[in-house]
């Protein structure tokens, strides 16, 4: 019995100094600098977020048909079309205004008469961009009210950032 109660004391030495060589005071350094890193990288708070950039100010101005063609989306321009002499900025729409979209051949230009017929043809389409604009008094109610309805729908989603004049009356005001 005294062989097992001296390795049982010899056992109990050899943790004493396991305990003793194991809280060093350079271990206790590389554990400060441990939990330092650990709370840096996990705990610290995360950064303030960002907020997005406001697009930069849209001008009210004054478009005649020529000048409102390159606002069809190519060569990384806004997408702007014209309903009953408003210009509305629907850009934000690129899928169904811009290039590619299934009412594309209405950007950059007066896209009242198309939408009052619901028709996508090229004869809808203005097409002397110098001679006056469209008045639109062939329409019958039923057409005017379908305008009606997509011009409340503009109303409700974009921007409108210009006025459609004929050719000639660029300088003169309502």
């Amino acid at each position: 019995m005294d062989y097992v109660q001296q390795r049982v004391a010899q056992a109990a030495s050899n943790l004493d100094t396991f305990t003793n060589s194991f809280f060093t005071p350079l271990n206790a350094f590389f554990l400060s600098v441990l939990l330092y890193t650990a709370y840096a990288f996990l705990l610290r708070p995360s950064p303030p977020a960002t907020l997005p950039r406001e697009p930069p100010a849209i001008v009210f101005r004054t478009f005649t048909p020529r000048t409102l063609l390159p606002y069809n989306g190519t060569n990384d321009m806004p997408v702007y079309l014209a309903v009953r002499g408003r210009v509305f900025d629907v850009t934000r729409g690129r899928n169904f205004y811009g290039p590619g979209g299934p009412y594309a051949n209405f950007a950059g230009r007066d896209a009242s008469r198309g939408l009052a017929c619901g028709s996508f043809d090229e004869d809808m389409l203005t097409k002397d961009l110098d001679g006056p604009l469209d008045t639109l008094s062939d329409l019958g109610p039923e057409e005017l009210e379908a305008l009606r309805g997509w011009e409340e729908r503009f109303e409700e989603k974009y921007l409108v950032v210009g006025r459609l004049v004929s050719v000639g009356e660029e300088g003169e005001e309502d």
